[in-house]
């Protein structure tokens, strides 16, 4: 353990103010600026933070830290894996930079076929080159297939089905990439994708109080595409606040799982013991606090491509 003498004093590193919202934000203390650059799309940099190690932040947002990605990106995975009817075969992650949500997919032994579309391949090969830890060589396994093109374009015109789409995108930014990804229109694309018991995952913005707007509308959306949807959360640490996800599919309701039945189906579908998710962790998520699901039923609009919503 270090002496009082041999610690760092605040005073000497530099500060990441990330704003969470228009009147809040969140301070990091950065030890290192890994690497920073501008692409076709965004700007992104990998900043090494003293309290969460390395941290991929996009557009001045950050997206994952090497210290808690696993709680993000479990809990993003591990409710579609273990909720398609059948063992999955075949996989679509949209998004997903680092690699690590592929590479959470790739934990279940028995998908054979991981597409990943991701249009921008600079920060994938930032991340490829500089983030090992979050990818762990998913890139590189024979079941994968990487592809750098419009997710939407993609899906028009791909005739495969999958057992699982993970919709892991950074928000809607007015200037960003996804802003019409995260539409009625959209979702439709993706319910024609999956196979009759596929299911789809997203993360879905914060559940905080007062800043429901942008996971009461995609739930609304989602409502009107697909007959089965739930919303949950998690606490990500590095983000400061509680974040929430959906889980859509044409059957199968994962509020209906027990924790019993998560643990087994946990044990037979994946490779290696989760750091984060199994039984009593669904549970917990899925189980909503009354004012997140008082949101969910009275606010909320319906997101179209003529009517984008915009995260500010």
């Amino acid at each position: 353990m270090l002496g009082h003498e041999e610690l760092i004093q605040p005073q000497s590193y530099k500060w990441f103010f990330e704003t969470t919202t228009a009147v809040e934000g969140h301070m990091h203390a950065i030890v290192r600026t890994v690497v920073a650059a501008r692409t076709k799309f965004q700007n992104a940099e990998i900043l090494e933070t003293a309290s969460y190690g390395k941290c991929l932040v996009l557009d001045g947002r950050i997206q994952s830290s090497a210290a808690d990605e696993f709680i993000y990106h479990e809990t993003l995975v591990h409710p579609g894996l273990l909720a398609t009817e059948g063992a999955p075969a075949r996989a679509l992650v949209i998004g997903g930079g680092e690699g690590a949500t592929l590479r959470e997919v790739l934990r279940c032994p028995t998908v054979s076929r991981a597409v990943m579309v991701d249009i921008d391949d600079e920060v994938v090969a930032l991340c490829r080159t500089h983030l090992p830890e979050m990818h762990q060589g998913a890139f590189d396994d024979p079941r994968t297939e990487l592809r750098h093109e419009e997710a939407r374009a993609y899906l028009e015109h791909t005739d495969l089905t999958f057992d699982l789409i993970v919709v892991d995108l950074v928000e809607p930014l007015a200037d960003g990439p996804a802003c019409l990804l995260f539409t009625k229109e959209f979702y439709a694309l993706i319910r024609d994708r999956l196979a009759p018991g596929g299911v789809m995952t997203m993360q879905a913005g914060m559940t905080k109080v007062g800043e429901l707007f942008f996971f009461s509308a995609v739930h609304r959306t989602l409502r009107e595409v697909f007959p089965v949807v739930r919303g949950y959360q998690a606490f990500v640490s590095c983000y400061g606040t509680p974040w929430g996800f959906i889980l859509a599919s044409k059957r199968t309701d994962p509020a209906s799982q027990s924790a019993a039945a998560v643990d087994r189906l946990a044990t037979e579908r994946m490779s290696g013991k989760p750091r984060y998710w199994d039984g009593q962790t669904h549970l917990h998520a899925f189980n909503l606090p009354r004012f997140i699901r008082q949101a969910i039923d009275t606010q909320g609009r319906i997101i179209t491509d003529k009517h984008p919503l915009i995260v500010t």
